[in-house]
């Protein structure tokens, strides 16, 4: 496996205290204490904050500092409307593309459902992910979707405490991943689209309550 790069290193481990709320949303980012906590060097935390910047998890205020992105309703609802859009082309694109490979990576994934535990749950549906968007094999998609789901991530740490279990998530990845194998592409797309219109009522439920 190829090592990672430190502005790799870092850019993963703050973007998971991101999306952990970890550092919560609206939190001044603290850069010389990351530096001390992650044992890395001025340079790799300044690339990997500019690259969360990029992907709208941190703010960058000129002459106040660096701040963890807020979160909305508004965020919420924009953020679905374009994942109503890539994520089902992604299906249709990785129904094509996608190798047995890919599958069977995904069929791995998806035999640890079995549990009640919502973290894992969400680890296997971001796995599941984040396989399809590999057998789509368009980078630029890959990178959007990549962005996109951080960001929705991120609204599911914050609903946590009230959200249902998520075990009709893997039920659902289930399905697409038989569509996928038989290379229908547009059964892939339309059961994506219906994954992603139920995850985002359930947000919407609890975050407008």
């Amino acid at each position: 496996m190829k090592q990672l790069s430190l502005s790799q290193q870092a850019y993963q481990s703050i973007k998971q205290k991101i999306v952990s709320l970890e550092l919560a949303p609206g939190a001044v980012i603290n850069e010389p204490g990351l530096r001390q906590e992650l044992n890395l060097g001025r340079t790799p935390i300044r690339e990997a904050l500019q690259r969360l910047a990029q992907e709208k998890l941190v703010l960058i205020v000129p002459r106040r500092g660096m701040f963890v992105s807020e979160i909305g309703i508004t965020d919420l609802q924009k953020l679905f409307e374009a994942r109503l859009v890539f994520e089902p082309f992604a299906a249709r694109q990785a129904a094509l593309r996608g190798t047995a490979k890919h599958w069977a990576r995904m069929a791995a994934a998806l035999a640890g459902g079995d549990t009640a535990d919502n973290e894992k749950l969400i680890a296997i549906d971001e796995t599941c992910h984040e396989i399809i968007y590999e057998a789509a094999d368009n980078q630029f998609l890959s990178d959007a979707l990549t962005t996109m789901y951080a960001l929705s991530l991120r609204l599911w740490y914050f609903s946590l405490a009230r959200i249902g279990n998520m075990q009709d998530a893997v039920l659902e990845h289930r399905l697409i991943m038989e569509a996928l194998e038989a290379k229908d592409g547009d059964e892939s797309a339309r059961l994506m689209e219906k994954h992603i219109r139920a995850f985002q009522e359930e947000l919407q439920s609890v975050m407008l309550k």
